[in-house]
C-alpha cells in the first residue's frame, strides 16, 4: 500500500498542536511579535511623557547662554552639575522641603489611621443609621473646596491656627470622604470568616481591626497614602491662604515666589523644580505595586 502525506487541512478541528508541526511555532512567533510591539508602544508613550522632565533636567545643567538657543540644545556642553544643588542651598529651599515633608508625612499618618477606622466601622460593623451616615459622608465629596474655604478659615482663625501648619495637618486626622470610601470597599472584599474566627478566640472589635484586618489592607492603605502625599506635596492654594511668614512656606509657594521675582534665573528654577518633582516620582515607583493593586481590588465587592 502507498502511504499518503497528511496535510494540516486534513486534521480534524481540535487536533493537538503537537500533530501540526508548524502551528505551535507560528503561535509562539505571533505572540512574541505582539509582545514586542506592545512594549515598543509603551516605551514610546513613556518617553513622550518623560520629555518635559528630561527638558527640565537638561535646562537645569545648561550654561545660561544655551537655554534659549534655537534649535534647542538637548545635551549641555559642558554640563554644569553644580547648578542642581547650589540654587537649592542658596535660596533656602531646604527649609521649605522640611516644612513640606513634615506636613505630608503627618497628613498621611492621620489620613490612614482615621479613614481606615471609620471605613472599618462602615464595612464590618452593624449599628443603627450606618447606611445613612455613609451617604452623608459620601455627600461631602460633592462639596467643592471653595465652598468650605471661608468657614474653615474662620474656624481656624478662632482657634489661633492661622500662620501655622496646624490647618494643613489636623483636618487629616478626621478622615476624608474619598479615602473612607476607598478603604470601605477594600474591607468589604475581605471574608467575614476572619471576624468570626477572631471573635471565637475572644478578640474585640478594635483588635480585629488593628491586628487582623488592617495588615491585610496594605494595598489600599498604600493607595490612600500616595494620594494624600501627592496632594500635600503639591498643595499651593491651602498653604497660601493660611501661611504668611516666609520661614513657614512650603515648596509650591517657594517656587511661586521664585518665579515671580523680577529677574528669573531659569536654570535655578528648573533645577529646583526638577528636585521637587523627583520626590513624588520616587515615592510612586517605590509603592506602585501596592498602589495599582489597591485601586483595582477596591471595586471587587460593592
Amino acid at each position: 500500500m502507498k502511504s499518503r502525506t497528511v496535510n494540516s487541512s486534513d486534521l480534524l478541528p481540535g487536533t493537538p498542536a503537537l500533530r501540526q508541526p508548524g502551528l505551535a511555532w507560528r503561535k509562539a512567533l505571533r505572540r512574541s511579535v505582539y509582545l514586542v510591539l506592545a512594549y515598543l508602544f509603551l516605551l514610546a508613550v513613556g518617553t513622550f511623557f518623560m520629555i518635559p522632565l528630561l527638558w527640565m533636567f537638561t535646562t537645569a545643567i545648561k550654561p545660561l547662554q544655551d537655554i534659549f538657543k534655537m534649535p534647542p540644545v538637548w545635551i549641555p556642553n559642558p554640563p554644569q552639575w553644580q547648578q542642581l544643588w547650589e540654587p537649592w542651598i542658596e535660596r533656602n529651599f531646604t527649609l521649605y522641603f522640611n516644612n513640606t515633608s513634615k506636613i505630608a508625612v503627618l497628613s498621611v499618618i492621620g489620613t490612614i489611621l482615621s479613614s481606615s477606622l471609620v471605613a472599618y466601622s462602615f464595612a464590618r460593623l452593624r449599628w443603627p443609621g450606618r447606611d445613612i451616615f455613609f451617604i452623608l459622608t459620601l455627600s461631602a465629596m460633592m462639596l467643592p473646596f471653595q465652598v468650605r474655604l471661608i468657614p474653615l478659615f474662620l474656624i481656624f482663625k478662632q482657634l489661633g491656627w492661622i500662620n501655622t501648619h496646624l490647618p494643613l495637618i489636623v483636618p487629616h486626622f478626621f478622615g476624608g470622604a474619598f479615602e473612607i470610601f476607598l478603604l470601605r470597599q477594600y474591607f468589604r472584599s475581605l471574608p467575614r470568616d476572619l471576624d468570626d474566627s477572631a471573635k471565637i478566640d475572644g478578640a474585640g472589635y478594635f483588635r480585629i481591626y488593628w491586628n487582623i484586618l488592617l495588615p491585610l489592607t496594605k494595598p489600599a492603605l498604600a493607595a490612600v497614602g500616595i494620594f494624600t502625599f501627592m496632594n500635600q506635596w503639591n498643595a499651593f492654594l491651602t498653604p497660601l491662604i493660611y501661611l504668611s511668614e516666609r520661614k513657614k512656606y512650603v515648596l509650591a509657594i517657594g517656587l511661586a515666589v521664585m518665579r515671580d521675582e523680577f529677574q528669573v534665573d531659569w536654570s535655578d528654577l528648573m533645577a529646583i523644580s526638577f528636585l521637587v518633582t523627583l520626590v513624588p516620582l520616587v515615592v510612586f515607583f517605590a509603592a506602585q505595586k501596592y498602589f495599582i493593586q489597591g485601586i483595582t481590588m477596591t471595586g471587587l465587592k460593592g
